[in-house]
């Protein structure tokens, strides 16, 4: 009987795996749509750092399934955002990079996200801070949509162009965005000690 049964985890991924391939084959018709879906793919690639403690602050727009909790080395998770027309999915994330040896979180990964449909461009970036900056409209406005890149590297949006690459002591980031109609952002974390 346990065999059938599916844990909650599980049936949140097996929702999340449905909602992103719903939101990926509905592409063609999202621009009769009200909302604007996009996509969010975040992998962490580390041995010794657990992605935890999200936090999330939109500019526009909402979350329909929210970012992992905690993203344990080798773990990847999902997350859905949605935003009205003309305006699209706008705003910033972080987590904290937990260090497993040191049982601590020095430092906060930040990535900013623009799925913008007329309002906004189609732009992206990302970041490693100290663990004490919050996620809110100073972060995304005054220190990664309109500020010179310190700390952090921006980018538009290019179904064929470069992923974005951040380093900072020992961890790369990387980050990948297309631009079409359901606009997906791939957030990859490696430890390259």
């Amino acid at each position: 009987m346990d065999k059938q049964r599916c844990s909650h985890k599980q049936k949140h991924v097996l929702l999340s795996l449905f909602l992103l391939q719903f939101a990926d084959t509905m592409g063609a018709q999202q621009s009769t749509m009200d909302a604007q879906q996009s996509t969010i793919h975040i992998t962490n690639k580390t041995r010794g750092y657990t992605l935890r403690n999200p936090s999330l602050h939109f500019v526009s727009g909402c979350r329909q399934i929210p970012l992992p909790r905690k993203l344990e080395p080798s773990e990847s998770g999902n997350a859905l955002f949605s935003g009205s027309t003309g305006h699209g999915s706008v705003g910033v994330f972080t987590y904290d990079l937990y260090n497993t040896t040191t049982d601590r979180a020095d430092k906060k990964i930040a990535v900013m996200f623009s799925f913008g449909y007329s309002r906004y461009s189609k732009c992206f970036a990302v970041g490693v801070f100290d663990r004490e900056t919050n996620c809110d409209n100073d972060l995304f406005f005054n220190k990664m949509y309109y500020s010179d890149e310190r700390g952090f590297v921006r980018g538009k949006a290019d179904d064929h162009g470069p992923d974005l690459k951040y380093r900072d002591d020992g961890v790369d980031v990387t980050l990948g965005m297309t631009n079409s109609s359901v606009a997906t952002l791939k957030v990859v974390v490696v430890l390259i000690r």
